[in-house]
C-alpha cells in the first residue's frame, strides 16, 4: 500500500515520539509499502539524510515533507494540510498519532489507522477521538498498552482490545501494540569487558574502565525516571560503574554538578547518543537499570506513569543482559519474574541488595537475560506494523471485528 504517516510533531528532533514514528515508518517500508512522512513547520537548517538515519537509528531512506502549522492553531490547520497532503498524493492509508489528522480523515473515509500513547483528557481531545471512531474511514486504533487499551473502552467507549501477538486469524479493531526493537542491530555484540575496551577507545573522554562492573541506563532524564535513585545507589556502591547515556543538555549538566559535589567519579554521563550509536553504549554494560517512579514525567511535563512502554525496555531485553525495573503495574504487561527483576519505585535498599545479588550470581543472570532475549524476539518493528495492518485494505475490517 501507499502509507501516509502523519507524524505529531517535528522532527528532527530528540523527542521520543519522533524516533518511535520513524522507526515504525521504517518497519512499514521494510514491509515492502510506500511511504511518506508528512512533518508540522519548515524544514530545517540544511541537514543531511545521514544525520537523520544516525539521529534515528534508521538503514532505509524515507522522504519527508514538511507542511506549515502555526502554534496557535494547536494542529489543527497541520492536520488539514496532512490530510489533503494524503489525498493528493493517493495514499491508501493514513497512519498517525495525531487526532486531528486521524479525526478528519476518518470522517472524509480515507483509511485510517489512528496510535494513541495516552487517554485524551480534555474535551476536544476525546471528541477528535470519538469522530475517529465514528468516521467510514476508521480501520484500526492501536493502543500501546492493555492499561490504556482498557481505559479507552471504559472512558471513552472503544471497542474492547486484544493484545499482540495473537493466535485468531484477524486481529480486532483495538489492538495493543507495546514498542518494539530493531532487533539485528543487537546481533552478536561483544562481551561487556570488550565493548567497553571498544567505547573507551572510540570515545576519549569515556572514563570506562574494561575491568569495572558497569551498570547501565539509556533515556531522558526527566523527574521521575530514577536519576537520583541511581545516584543514591552510585554512592552505596563506590566499586561499580554507572554509566548514564541520554538526556538534554540542561538537566546532563544539572546531574553532573550534583555527581561532582557528591565526589561520585565512578557515575559517567555520557549525555545524548544518537540511536545508531546506542548499541555499542549498551553492550558496554553488564546490567541495566530502569527505575522508574510512581510519577513519571514526558518531555511535555504530563504523567505517563499509568501508559508508558519505554523504547529502552525492548533494547534491554535484546542486549541479553539482566534487567532491574520498578514493578509498576504498566510495565508487568512485558516483565515477570521469569525475564527481570521487580522492585519497589523507590526501595534504595532493595535496590542494592538486587544489584549486588545479581552481581554475584551469573547464573542467576543468564537466566533472566536468556529468557528476556528470547521473548523480545516477539517485539520487533516490523511485527508490530505488520501485525497493526493486518487485515487491513481500503474496506477494512469487517463491522464484526469492531466488537
Amino acid at each position: 500500500m501507499k502509507v501516509a504517516v502523519i507524524a505529531p510533531t517535528h522532527l528532527p528532533a530528540r523527542r521520543a515520539n519522533t524516533l518511535q514514528v520513524m522507526k515504525m515508518a521504517q518497519a512499514l517500508v521494510c514491509l515492502g509499502h510506500t511511504v511518506r512522512v508528512a512533518v508540522p513547520g519548515s524544514p530545517p537548517e540544511p541537514v543531511s539524510w545521514e544525520e537523520i538515519a544516525s539521529l534515528y537509528g534508521l538503514r532505509v531512506q524515507i522522504p519527508l515533507v514538511w507542511l506549515p502549522a502555526w502554534p496557535s492553531l494547536r494542529r489543527y490547520d497541520y492536520g488539514l494540510r496532512a490530510v489533503r497532503w494524503a489525498q493528493s498524493w493517493r495514499a491508501d492509508l493514513i497512519y498517525t498519532r495525531l487526532p486531528q489528522a486521524a479525526a478528519l480523515a476518518s470522517t472524509l473515509g480515507i483509511a485510517t489507522v489512528l496510535e494513541i500513547h495516552d487517554l485524551p483528557f480534555s474535551r476536544a481531545g476525546a471528541w477528535l477521538f470519538r469522530r475517529f471512531l465514528k468516521g467510514r474511514g476508521a480501520r484500526r486504533l492501536v493502543a500501546i498498552t492493555h492499561t490504556l487499551a482498557t481505559d479507552l473502552t471504559s472512558k471513552l467507549g472503544a471497542p474492547a482490545a486484544r493484545g499482540m501477538p495473537l493466535q485468531a486469524d484477524l486481529p480486532p479493531f483495538t489492538l495493543v501494540a507495546p514498542d518494539g526493537v530493531d532487533l539485528e542491530r543487537y546481533a552478536n555484540l561483544p562481551d561487556p569487558q570488550e565493548a567497553r575496551r571498544r567505547l573507551a577507545d572510540a570515545v576519549r573522554d569515556l572514563s570506562l574502565h574494561p575491568h569495572r562492573y558497569t551498570v547501565g541506563y539509556t533515556g531522558h532524564l526527566y523527574a521521575g525516571r530514577g536519576a537520583e535513585m541511581i545516584l543514591e545507589m552510585a554512592a552505596r556502591l563506590p566499586d561499580t560503574n554507572f554509566l548514564l547515556v541520554g538526556g538534554e543538555p540542561d538537566e546532563v549538566q544539572r546531574l553532573r554538578s550534583t555527581v561532582k559535589s557528591r565526589g561520585l567519579d565512578h557515575v559517567i554521563l555520557a549525555g545524548f547518543v544518537p540511536n545508531a550509536e546506542l548499541p555499542r553504549y549498551h553492550a558496554a554494560c553488564d546490567l541495566f537499570l530502569m527505575p522508574y517512579q510512581q510519577r513519571v514525567a514526558a518531555s511535555s511535563g504530563g504523567d505517563i506513569s499509568r501508559y508508558l512502554s519505554p523504547m529502552k525496555l525492548f533494547e534491554y531485553m535484546a542486549c541479553d543482559r539482566p534487567i532491574l525495573c520498578s514493578d509498576l503495574p504498566v510495565l508487568r504487561e512485558v516483565l515477570n519474574s521469569s525475564n527481570a527483576v521487580l522492585l519497589p519505585p523507590e526501595d534504595v535498599d532493595a535496590w542494592v541488595s538486587a544489584l549486588q545479588s545479581l552481581r554475584d550470581n551469573p547464573e542467576r543472570c543468564l537466566a533472566l537475560s536468556g529468557q528476556a532475549r528470547c521473548e523480545v524476539e516477539g517485539y520487533t518493528w516490523e511485527a508490530r506494523a505488520e501485525r497493526i495492518l493486518e487485515g487491513i485494505n481500503r474496506e477494512g475490517p469487517s463491522k464484526a471485528n469492531r466488537a
